[in-house]
């Protein structure tokens, strides 16, 4: 099965269940949908930070501070969170993330999603998933903060990064 044929929940504005749709419709139509971002850090503290491949379906080529991804129909947030960030960052028994907080994600232009945020520690070696991430590293806080200055990064994380940075301030 291809990713544009996963069946993901459809949710309303509150993020209750309104129906399920191909994963490819969802994206086409704009329907709302349910996605998880862990926030992973290395035993030093670094963040695991990456590149999108060329082939996404939303925001190819675009740099990444979390992984993760959709929400599987009947899945909840928890266990998509620890599914997609063993798959992402290609390890098995990493310690389940930890709930942060949900935002509902709206770029303004038809890309809605409610959005779970997550923090899991790893301090093993990764293999990411080659058809996911074309780069990768650790890279501490300040080096990210000048790459966010450099690189062109996924919207809706950045979106995350900056709640995750206030909750942290603030």
């Amino acid at each position: 099965m291809s990713a544009a044929d996963e069946i993901l929940d459809v949710v309303d504005e509150n993020d209750h269940v309104v129906g399920q749709a191909r994963r490819g419709d969802v994206y086409a139509g704009g329907l709302c949908h349910r996605c998880v971002f862990v926030w992973v850090r290395d035993a030093g503290g670094r963040v695991f930070v990456h590149r999108r491949t060329a082939t996404k379906l939303v925001f190819p080529s675009l740099y990444d501070m979390f992984v993760g991804g959709v929400v599987g129909a009947g899945e909840s947030y928890d266990d998509a969170a620890l599914r997609e960030a063993e798959e992402e960052l290609g390890v098995t028994g990493l310690p389940r993330p930890e709930y942060l907080f949900k935002f509902l994600y709206d770029d303004g232009a038809g890309r809605t999603w409610w959005s779970a945020v997550y923090e899991v520690r790893w301090e093993g070696p990764v293999a990411p998933q080659e058809e996911e991430v074309a780069w990768h590293g650790f890279l501490t806080e300040a080096e990210v903060e000048v790459g966010l200055g450099e690189w062109e990064w996924v919207p809706d994380g950045l979106a995350a990064h900056s709640r995750l940075r206030a909750r942290r301030t603030g």
